[in-house]
């Protein structure tokens, strides 16, 4: 039998699911799940080598077609047909692939710091070296170093000014991941392991808000980038913050992910000048 995510529900109405990226859990979105389960049903996947999902020793249980499959069948035994969907980093390309693959059973899709996958084959073929170059980095050296290592990274640089009690509660989660699931994540559900899904996106014809923050330049022309290509899209650049928008700037993530998923057909797509409108958003 395949291994599954560990999941978990909390609050009613439709379901919201949340993935969460590299690193994280779906304790990742504690700060948010108050406010969402007021209005729906909360699912949070803990992806494979992650949190308390297993980390089986087959890199290729951990592909993002795999988690899609799991997810589906998972929302299936929750009794949803449908869900709003919201995925960062990681947790992105899960969603995107999710929303590409069922896009019938998706209602709203929320990318934040997330990209439709490396188009150039010789980027991929250098990002997958990386990947397992790092993987066995993991495994040698453990887990304190690679996450000294994680956190130098230029990419996490804007976090440097996170109140001191954020930044330790995210090392510990952190540092509270085992080494080979981590490894095995990056073997299997890397940026390089699936093919892109640029030439996909046109025919995605759901409402979906893509957040990045202004600190993070990379993430924010990936951002524009899919939302011109995806029929109702929306970009929302988040000022004074990274990679990591939610934790960063955690009001303003809140504010315009609220607002999306509550905006009624037809309603303006705006919560002031951190959105800007890329097509039919309905």
């Amino acid at each position: 039998m395949n291994a599954r995510m560990a999941v978990t529900c909390e609050g009613r109405g439709p379901a919201l699911v949340l993935l969460h990226g590299f690193t994280g859990s779906g304790r990742t979105f504690d700060p948010f799940v108050g406010a969402f389960s007021r209005h729906y049903t909360v699912v949070r996947f803990d992806a494979l080598g992650h949190g308390r999902s297993p980390a089986p020793p087959d890199p290729e249980a951990y592909r993002l077609e795999a988690a899609v499959q799991d997810m589906a069948q998972r929302l299936d035994e929750l009794g949803f047909a449908r869900c709003h969907l919201l995925g960062y980093s990681m947790g992105g390309r899960m969603a995107l692939a999710f929303a590409l693959e069922h896009r019938q059973r998706v209602d709203r899709l929320v990318l934040e710091s997330a990209s439709a996958g490396i188009a150039d084959p010789l980027a991929r073929e250098h990002r997958r070296r990386s990947d397992e170059e790092l993987a066995d980095r993991i495994e040698r050296e453990g887990i304190e170093a690679f996450v000294d290592h994680w956190e130098s990274l230029p990419l996490f640089a804007s976090q440097s000014g996170l109140d001191p009690r954020v930044r330790a509660a995210l090392r510990a989660q952190r540092l509270a991941q085992r080494p080979e699931g981590l490894a095995m994540s990056l073997r299997g559900a890397g940026a390089a392991r699936s093919e892109p899904r640029w030439e996909q996106l046109g025919g995605l014809d759901r409402p979906t808000l893509l957040v990045a923050g202004a600190l993070d330049p990379t993430y924010v022309a990936n951002a524009r980038a899919m939302a011109r290509r995806l029929p109702r899209a929306s970009v929302a650049v988040i000022a004074g913050a990274g990679h990591a928008v939610h934790l960063e700037r955690p009001e303003a993530f809140a504010r315009v992910v609220t607002a999306f998923l509550r905006r009624r057909p037809g309603m303006p797509g705006g919560t002031g000048d951190e959105v800007e409108r890329k097509g039919g958003q309905g």
